[in-house]
């Protein structure tokens, strides 16, 4: 890794580093799909039917019904970060003295730690996007839509064609996707509409009343666009956005029918920091993290989709 340190160092630093802010990986954060750790390679979703089970009484044992067991392999990705930074341009920044006056001299201390903490939030930004939108590139795993778009299972009456959504038309879209939600799922207590940010933010303003056809010159409750942000509600249904959704998708399932699988949790915020000084004699620093990560969901017939377009149909 090449570093770059542009600094007008004359005299003493004020002790806080600042970056740009990082996509927020709100599913995990947010327990809205259900996570399962200690998975060391893969692990086995069981699918159980049952139909044809309930008959007219008799006085005799007659057995009736028809069990099926399938199954969805959830198969984490081994992933890595590898950096190395040399010292060298640390002792003409403003962080100098704290390297210590040694020539075997220390990385900074604020420096380290800063990013250390960089990384672990860049593994959460990407981690979001991968679960909803990933594609098993390099660095990255599918996501639920890559999967969902190449299952020849999923209902073709449940993949509702997508368009551009704004203020204007949130509504009726959102209504195309729950009526495409089956019988037996809608009412589910943990039943979600997960959706993209743009259009989480066009039913926001659809609810402060500026919406062809809206709700009302003040919007919902009378509160204009002074509506809240947390979880809405849209006939009955949880609305919540996931940041790693590419724009104008969405998908309807239960939470407990989305998994993503890890082998520890607390590898995705363990940074190993070496320095290479007593090992090679350099003035290099290497950061190292190493985590697995994967999704995979249960019962596709029980999942509805926007915008995804399914090549499997």
């Amino acid at each position: 890794m090449s570093l770059s340190i542009t600094s007008t160092y004359a005299g003493e630093f004020a002790g806080k580093y600042v970056s740009a802010a990082l996509l927020s990986g709100n599913t995990i954060a947010n327990n809205l799909i259900e996570v399962k750790p200690n998975v060391k390679f893969k692990e086995v979703l069981k699918r159980v039917d049952l139909s044809g089970a309930i008959a007219n009484a008799s006085c005799d044992f007659t057995d009736a019904g028809t069990v099926t067991l399938t199954e969805k392999i959830i198969q984490p990705k081994e992933l890595q970060i590898n950096l190395e930074l040399c010292k060298t341009p640390f002792v003409s920044d403003w962080e100098a003295v704290s390297m210590g006056y040694s020539a075997h001299d220390n990385l900074p201390a604020n420096f380290s730690d800063y990013f250390i903490g960089l990384m672990s939030e860049s593994v959460a930004e990407s981690t979001e996007n991968d679960i909803w939108s990933g594609s098993a590139g390099a660095g990255t795993f599918d996501g639920f839509e890559t999967l969902l778009a190449a299952d020849a299972d999923l209902p073709a009456a449940q993949e509702v064609a997508g368009t551009t959504v704004d203020s204007s038309n949130v509504v009726a879209q959102l209504g195309l996707i729950v009526d495409a939600i089956p019988t037996s799922v809608y009412g589910k207590e943990d039943l979600y509409i997960y959706v993209a940010q743009n259009i989480f933010r066009a039913y926001k303003r659809a609810l402060g009343g500026f919406q062809s056809g809206g709700q009302g010159a003040a919007g919902v409750n009378g509160l204009g666009n002074n509506q809240d942000i947390d979880i809405q509600y849209f006939d009955g249904v949880k609305i919540v956005a996931c940041n790693g959704l590419s724009d104008d998708t969405a998908i309807a399932a239960q939470k407990s029918n989305l998994f993503f699988g890890t082998g520890l949790l607390a590898d995705h915020n363990e940074v190993k920091v070496l320095d290479m000084a007593d090992l090679d004699g350099s003035k290099n620093v290497r950061f190292i993290m190493r985590y697995t990560a994967g999704v995979q969901y249960a019962v596709v017939e029980d999942i509805v989709t926007y915008g995804i377009t399914n090549s499997a149909n």
